[in-house]
């Protein structure tokens, strides 16, 4: 039995085993939204694959993003990181005041020439990551107190959280807790987690503040609203009835994949609530639960690589992204079992978005590209000294 559980353990932490949650999810998906697609697509085009032909191609150039990342020397990564942070920050601001208005919220830029729009949000997340990352490896010890970490690390968060907030409040919450997170992991001073803490606190105050001034840029009223409904609204908003009602249709079986009656109910079945519809039709154990499990799968392999990484960045890297995709997606499920706000979160790898699900696919290949390098290096050190020399090594060339 001990040797059964070794062998899990030791296949959970391979790439391999990431790889087939990669071609899992993306499995998933295909089935997922083509099913709550479908009589929407029909509808609108007298075709029942319209959704799906769409999102099909994404779902390839997923798999290849993947791919290419995880051939990438993951220390590539931190020299592009400040880059990465600048051109986030600039395509924020842009989208912040030329950004295209969709659901009351510029949180989308228009490519030009092209019908394709992005939003930069999500390039944001896994730039500000690798940012985050990148500092705590190579000033380990000068962020000891608030002070030092003020300009290279918590100020560079506050900054990009702020930015996105206006637009998209729940993706910047979200990915300030995955910072506060990785900060933890990087063992930053007490003082300054709670710091960057109380920075996070006045910026959402002084958001608040400008709202009066800029209803129309900082969706103030909306998030009131969302958490008005959440909080005195017993049974929650029509979204969360109709998806409480698909779950609980589902039964502990589900009614089969294709054979939902609530996908043309759900709002938006195939983003923010596709998970209601995967418990309706796939069942709660194999689906609701299977989702779940899948989830935790990825964040215990990026634990994985924290204890086994000789290099700082590498394992703060790999953390970091799986914090981010792992806490969306269960933003993503509470949302759906009305645990908290509805947030607008799509459900990483699974929910129709071609922007988010590139971005996904990048950090997944991020993270795949870690874990090889860890298993090269198993292969090829002898001693756990040549493997902490490697990680001195790492900290001083970033």
């Amino acid at each position: 039995m001990e040797s059964i559980i070794l062998n899990l353990k030791d296949s959970i932490k391979s790439d391999r085993f990431l790889w087939s949650l990669v071609f899992i999810l993306t499995f998933c998906s295909l089935l997922a939204v083509y099913s709550t697609s479908a009589s929407l697509t029909k509808f609108n085009s007298d075709t029942t694959v319209f959704f799906l032909l769409k999102h099909v191609p994404f779902l390839i150039m997923g798999l290849f993003v993947t791919w290419l990342f995880s051939k990438m020397d993951y220390l590539e990564f931190s020299k592009w990181a400040p880059v990465m942070l600048l051109i986030a920050v600039i395509l924020q601001i842009w989208a912040l005041f030329f950004g295209v208005n969709i659901n009351e919220a510029k949180r989308w830029i228009q490519v030009p020439f092209l019908d394709i729009s992005f939003q930069p949000s999500d390039f944001a997340k896994i730039a500000l990551i690798c940012y985050v990352a990148r500092s705590l490896s190579a000033k380990q010890d000068q962020i000891k107190s608030f002070k030092n970490a003020f300009l290279p690390l918590l100020l560079p968060i506050v900054v990009m959280c702020g930015l996105i907030a206006p637009a998209n409040f729940s993706t910047a919450a979200l990915l300030f807790i995955c910072c506060l997170l990785m900060l933890f992991v990087g063992r930053v001073s007490l003082v300054s987690i709670l710091g960057l803490i109380g920075l996070g606190l006045l910026t959402f105050g002084f958001l608040i503040y400008l709202s009066e001034y800029f209803p129309n840029a900082i969706r103030s009223a909306t998030w009131a609203n969302r958490l008005t409904e959440f909080l005195h609204s017993e049974d929650g908003g029509h979204q969360i009835q109709q998806a409480k009602i698909a779950i609980a249709n589902g039964g502990w079986f589900g009614q089969s994949p294709g054979n939902s009656a609530l996908r043309n109910f759900v709002p938006y079945a195939w983003a923010d609530f596709i998970y209601a519809i995967i418990c309706e039709e796939w069942g709660i154990i194999i689906g609701g639960l299977g989702i779940i499990v899948l989830y935790l799968m990825l964040l215990i392999h990026c634990v994985s690589i924290v204890t086994k990484s000789p290099k700082a960045f590498g394992a703060l890297l790999a953390i970091g992204l799986g914090f981010n995709i792992v806490i969306h997606a269960f933003a993503n499920i509470a949302v759906s079992l009305d645990l908290v706000p509805v947030t607008g979160v799509n459900l990483p790898m699974i929910s129709k978005g071609g922007t988010s699900l590139l971005i996904t696919s990048a950090a997944l290949g991020m993270i795949i590209s870690v874990s090889k390098n860890l298993k090269d290096l198993s292969l090829g050190s002898d001693s756990n000294e040549e493997l902490s020399l490697s990680k001195n090594e790492d900290e001083s060339s970033n």
